[in-house]
């Protein structure tokens, strides 16, 4: 059988042949992969000669480049437009990979060969670069069992193999319930307050289902407009319960026992290498550095936001008492946060939205990149995708080098879990004199277009498309040498600031002018508007740095902590929530369950990322603020010290070779008016 995942691409750009790969192509081409990966980690430890840099560390780093590839193709498919094929052909190549993985760090004959080198770095001469690649791969041995015993090393082979069925199996349930729920209206009357685009999608959704009336789901298109004006509290009530209770039920998707070995097997893993927690290990290689760290710096936010917080949901009480609702929910939250905003500001999120038509924000970001990085897009229709709604972009600088290929899948389907991210289909890498660029990608879950109006945007999703972007740009404008080293490969607390500081451009007047145009009139949006945008930015913000607060502090609970113990998973959840919640608790409702960015994803023991980023990013856009946020020399410092980058060198050194100082918390307590 020819197998497309196992040729040479032959394609625009040597990007993947979607159109060409078929489900029963993925499990032989993983096998093959692995034995080609091995052959090559056979000759590295093989050879006769001295180990060196080049011959040990280099080949070591671009050995596998097959395997990579057919990696992150198949697995990302199994994000963005899985089924229960790809589910079913993922749990079974995910031992074969893990069993490679292991393999090679606890290979005895090559973890000598890197050591010997490792041993004389100081005489070596390397580049900045290649010493931080050498001291990777060595650590990489080291914290992945290269110095256990012969039984220790078989245990944590046990251990890797458990961890990475169960987490894909979370990741199942979690999409499974999320598909799984709707709600079905045959009566117009129960949905007053909805806009008119929530119950054109509704009625779309319903028809799709040939259902009459109005079907809502939990993807956020449908469930964040629900939410915020629905005025059916019931009804509000039973979308947020259902929204809550994923994988949370005692049914085939529950997540409770996958959550509980998660963490018993994350902690096992951790003392079996001579860690205290699995947040141990993690922090280790984090800006952050330990669990104390990370708790010091969430309770220093805390007691600073809790008094902010307070004020807000009084505010919102105040709002829901005058039409006699005493006791605020969680799913009164949205709905009146939404009033709040229209009589504090006068603003609207449907006002807006005519505003945001998709492909004008698109635009706009694409805009922002021009003149801040010179980047040019254009869109190209002969690279192959895995949907019909994927769109391509060719990505080129001012003198027209290939800088990207770049992929945006905008609308939610069945097959595509929940929210949104930023992913790559090949990595960036120099070698052999050929600077190989980067094939980037961003998913995310907007409202389609109807037959009466294109895709309009919340303001929320403008500010989650610059976002991803802003992830996006690192991984496009990545220039090093090293795949492992390239774009977004930094510390996990580091990776938020490219993402993040980009958000701040969308709140500016020179930025909105830039794309934000009626979709019917094409008049520019009114500066009337552009101020109450600027005006509302820290709305709520005690409450939404509360909120984020909560999920670092649930992760750190989690993970820092001798979790053996532990019975119930709910029970564990409320304690850790004490000290952050306001809204009473929901029974039927736990978070952890469907919590996919410490179960599945790679944020476990990292979710105060976010936080510690914003710190990053706020200080950063200050330096903006002060100078111009379209200021070339500025743009062009972040982009040679941070974008291109990668993780060559230590976070804090490049933060400091941008900035000129480290950040402080100022910025942020400022910008979300937290500072007093």
């Amino acid at each position: 059988m020819n197998n497309p995942l196992l040729e040479n691409f032959n394609t625009p750009f040597n990007t993947a042949p979607f159109s060409k790969i078929k489900n029963e192509h993925y499990k032989p081409a993983f096998t093959e992969a692995i034995k080609l990966a091995t052959v090559e980690i056979d000759a590295i430890c093989n050879n006769p000669k001295v180990p060196s840099f080049e011959n040990t560390i280099e080949a070591l780093e671009f050995s596998g480049e097959t395997l990579t590839r057919i990696s992150s193709i198949f697995f990302n498919i199994n994000s963005a437009e899985t089924s229960d094929e790809i589910q079913k052909i993922a749990q079974e190549v995910s031992p074969l990979l893990t069993k490679f993985s292991n393999d090679i760090t606890l290979n005895e004959e090559l973890f000598k060969r890197v050591q010997l080198v490792y041993d004389i770095k100081d005489e070596l001469n390397l580049t900045k670069e290649q010493n931080t690649l050498l001291t990777n791969k060595y650590k990489s041995f080291v914290r992945n069992g290269a110095n256990l015993k012969p039984k220790e090393k078989e245990e944590l082979r046990k251990i890797d193999t458990k961890l990475a069925k169960i987490k894909l199996s979370f990741g199942e349930n979690v999409l499974a319930e999320n598909n799984a729920f709707e709600l079905h209206i045959t009566n117009k009357e129960k949905l007053k307050g909805l806009p008119d685009s929530s119950l054109e999608l509704a009625e779309i959704t319903a028809k799709q289902r040939n259902k009459k009336g109005w079907v809502f789901t939990l993807n956020y298109p449908s469930y964040i407009p629900f939410m915020t004006y629905a005025e059916n509290r019931n009804l509000r009530k039973k979308m947020a319960i259902a929204f809550g209770a994923k994988a949370f039920q005692n049914n085939k998707n529950d997540n409770q026992k996958n959550v509980l070995s998660i963490v018993k097997l994350r902690y096992k893993r951790a003392n079996l290498l001579g860690y205290k927690s699995h947040a141990d290990f993690v922090l280790e290689e984090r800006m952050a550095e330990s669990p104390n760290n990370v708790k010091t710096f969430l309770n220093d936010l805390l007691e600073k936001a809790t008094p902010a917080a307070n004020k807000d949901f009084d505010l919102l009480k105040s709002i829901a008492k005058k039409v006699g609702v005493n006791q605020l929910e969680k799913w009164d939250s949205a709905y009146y946060a939404e009033k709040l905003k229209k009589q504090l500001f006068d603003l609207d999120q449907e006002l807006l939205k005519p505003y945001f038509k998709l492909e004008n924000v698109i635009n706009g970001v694409f805009k922002v990149a021009q003149k801040l990085y010179g980047l040019h897009f254009e869109e190209i229709n002969t690279i192959d995708t895995y949907h019909k709604d994927v769109k391509t972009f060719k990505v080129t600088d001012k003198s027209n080098n290939l800088i990207a290929i770049f992929y945006a899948d905008f609308f939610p389907r069945k097959g595509k879990r929940g929210g949104a991210w930023m992913t790559s289909f090949k990595n960036q890498w120099i070698k052999n004199g050929e600077n190989s660029r980067p094939h980037i990608s961003i998913v995310c879950n907007f409202t389609k277009p109807t037959k009466t109006k294109p895709s309009l945007l919340t303001f929320n999703e403008v500010t989650t498309l610059f976002h991803e972007f802003g992830h996006a740009l690192h991984g496009m404008l990545a220039n090093t040498t090293y795949p492992s080293l390239s774009g977004t490969s930094v510390y996990w607390d580091f990776v938020e600031l490219p993402s993040q500081i980009l958000e701040n451009w969308c709140y500016e007047k020179e930025t909105l002018q830039l794309f934000a145009k009626h979709y019917q009139t094409n008049e520019l949006i009114p500066m009337e508007l552009v101020k109450k945008i600027k005006k509302s930015s820290n709305f709520l913000e005690g409450m939404q740095t509360l909120r984020q607060l909560s999920f670092g502090i649930l992760d750190m609970q989690w993970h820092s902590k001798n979790p053996t113990k532990i019975t119930s998973v709910k029970e564990f959840e409320t304690i850790a929530f004490k000290n952050t919640q306001l809204f009473p608790d929901v029974k039927e409702n736990c978070m952890s369950t469907s919590f996919s960015h410490i179960f599945q994803g790679g944020y476990s023991s990292g979710y105060y990322s976010y936080k510690w980023a914003e710190v990053l990013d706020a200080d950063a856009f200050s330096y903006f603020l002060e100078n111009g946020i379209f200021n070339t020399e500025i743009a062009e410092k972040f982009k040679i010290n941070i974008l291109e980058k990668g993780g060559t060198e230590k976070p804090m050194d490049l933060y400091l070779k941008f900035r000129g100082k480290k950040p402080t918390i100022n910025a942020l307590l400022k910008r979300a008016g937290l500072k007093k």
